[in-house]
């Protein structure tokens, strides 16, 4: 028992380093603490005219990173309609970025939802491990209006 804990706590130890080639900024939270925000970036995988930036921090020498963290998303490129028409329309939508916070199996998602009658995409990022009696979360939403993508509502033909 006590070599699993010491092995899983070294594995913990050397991926705090890994996965750093996206991160845009690191923000110290103090002199007298361990904790920084870092700041991450991606491009939707399936909407690339849209780009992420994720805020949320990280304990260094911890087993487990703190649930909070926002995301903010914007249209940094064309979206087009052939963008929207492969993503997923579902009322849960997917999970287009996943960052792991604990070698205890808590993970903070970015899932993108479509709103089709107000024609946005939404990006929600959240904890999947309660903390202090909620689950931590926060959401950014990009309109397709003025892109290729965006519908204009064809009005109903009128009786004569």
């Amino acid at each position: 028992m006590k070599k699993t804990l010491i092995a899983m706590s070294a594995a913990a130890l050397l991926l705090t380093g890994c996965g750093n080639d996206n991160e845009v900024g690191d923000v110290s939270l103090g002199l007298f603490t361990l904790k920084d925000i870092k700041i991450n970036t991606f491009v939707d995988p399936q909407v690339p005219g849209v780009t992420c930036h994720v805020a949320s921090v990280e304990a260094n020498l911890s087993l487990a990173d703190p649930s909070d963290s926002s995301v903010s998303c914007r249209q940094t490129g064309p979206i087009t309609p052939a963008m929207i028409a492969a993503i997923d329309k579902s009322k849960s939508g997917e999970v287009i970025f996943k960052k792991s916070k604990s070698v205890f199996f808590k993970n903070m998602k970015i899932r993108r939802i479509y709103d089709a009658e107000t024609q946005t995409l939404l990006y929600v990022s959240y904890s999947t491990k309660e903390t202090t009696g909620s689950f931590k979360h926060s959401l950014s939403a990009v309109p397709l209006w003025g892109t290729e993508a965006y519908r204009i509502a064809v009005p109903a033909p009128t009786a004569q």
